[in-house]
């Protein structure tokens, strides 16, 4: 017999979509506060863009919060994505100058 349900270790399921990997990025509220109008949204879709070239299905959320974080959840290889993520948005960071257009 072959189930058709799916570990929630491997897949979070929406009412519109099925969702791999979500990346949630916390930027200090100080921090976030300084930042260009725009800035916040511009990151999310970088980062999304970045992402996907590695993991087919992954939502990013940019939100600001009382200190800086960054967490990846259900991700199959949570450390390797965790890490690549982390690369990630340190390039991302490093080159707002060339993908950030206010």
């Amino acid at each position: 017999m072959t189930s058709n349900h799916l570990s929630l270790n491997t897949v979070y399921s929406t009412s519109t979509k099925v969702i791999i990997m979500r990346v949630e990025i916390s930027i200090a509220k100080e921090k976030a506060a300084k930042m260009p109008k725009g800035s916040m949204e511009a990151l999310k879709d970088e980062m999304t863009r970045r992402i996907s070239k590695q993991y087919d299905d992954v939502e990013v959320i940019v939100k600001t919060a009382s200190n800086d974080g960054l967490s990846v959840l259900w991700a199959t290889d949570k450390e390797i994505a965790k890490e690549f993520v982390e690369t990630t948005l340190k390039d991302a960071w490093e080159t707002a100058d060339d993908w950030f257009v206010r």
